[in-house]
């Protein structure tokens, strides 16, 4: 299992790389759950979303010899240009393996980093070919998303952040896809402050960690249709155990409450966030009763928001209902 001394190491090691995002409050948003909340700011990330740090700890991790041959992964998402700006930062090459559906705000941040992209077909099975092709060809090291110790380190520090300003936090919330900040956040939580309650909101629409944790056994997605588009994977063998013993719940929210979540960040703190952001005040505001008149920490996960595919969705939602 990852250690605390692991994400205290890649604080450390990522210090000089990473933006130490903000800690902000709502008053507004404090009344409405009645507790005092404190938002971890990750939107305001480099890449715009947390993943920043977990590949900068991958990647300067790696030793010199295995720097020289670069870095590869499969992903559409935020962890490909994370990946290509850490690379960046290394002066190392990044090979990352895309879809050709993937949206073209991600595909055009991935090109503005340095990555090399090579399209494949829009399934797991091609992703994990091409990049399995590209390991053999060039000897480049595999950095998966968020099942690699070194990335669920580098996640972690973001708490680690937050309980630095905020030391007596009764509840930490955050958004639960693959696990990696979701594990890494409880190893850091839960060692800076014993009693506090590491929690998760997910989309009822994808619920595969919160039923693999009822069943004990990694569940995978089962055509996940949710907005929060960053929570379809499903958990790692090595984000599930950590996940199964740190932490203390996963509340399942609907499409409308994340997108209310959504709503009220822009209108009262006029900030953009990402759904898989919403998710996780969306959960608070589902458990406004137990966490009433406690200290609240939330992380926002990202901003990056494809406009063009969000109201586009959300349309297609209305014209279901």
């Amino acid at each position: 299992m990852v250690s605390f001394a692991d994400v205290k190491k890649a604080f450390e090691r990522i210090l000089p790389y990473v933006n130490r995002t903000p800690v902000l409050t709502s008053t507004t948003l404090n009344e409405m759950v009645g507790a005092q909340l404190y938002f971890k700011c990750e939107n305001f990330q480099k890449v715009g979303a947390f993943k920043f740090r977990g590949a900068t700890n991958a990647v300067f991790s790696l030793s010199e010899a295995d720097a020289e041959k670069g870095v590869v992964t499969h992903s559409s998402g935020n962890h490909a240009a994370a990946l290509a700006l850490a690379a960046k930062k290394r002066t190392i090459p990044a090979w990352i393996v895309m879809p050709f559906n993937a949206p073209a705000v991600k595909v055009a941040a991935v090109k503005h980093y340095g990555g090399r992209i090579t399209f494949c077909e829009p399934t797991q099975k091609a992703r994990e070919e091409t990049a399995e092709k590209i390991i053999t060809e060039q000897g480049a090291t595999f950095i998966h998303p968020y099942n690699n110790e070194k990335v669920i380190a580098g996640q972690g520090t973001a708490a680690l952040e937050l309980m630095q300003e905020i030391s007596d936090l009764d509840f930490i919330f955050v958004p639960v896809g693959g696990g990696g900040l979701l594990s890494g956040t409880a190893i850091a939580a839960t060692a800076l402050k014993k009693d506090i309650r590491v929690c998760a909101g997910e989309p009822k629409n994808a619920d595969d960690a919160y039923r693999s944790v009822e069943t004990g056994k990694i569940v995978f997605p089962e055509n996940p249709n949710t907005i929060a588009d960053g929570l379809k994977t499903s958990l790692g063998e090595i984000t599930f155990p950590i996940i199964q013993k740190l932490v203390h719940e996963i509340i399942l929210v609907s499409e409308t409450e994340i997108i209310n979540a959504m709503r009220v960040v822009l209108e009262r703190m006029k900030i953009v966030i990402e759904p898989s952001s919403a998710v996780a005040l969306a959960a608070v505001i589902k458990s406004a009763g137990k966490v009433r008149l406690k200290k609240v920490g939330v992380i926002f996960s990202g901003g990056n928001v494809d406009f063009e595919r969000f109201f586009k969705s959300l349309n297609e939602r209305k014209e279901k209902i």
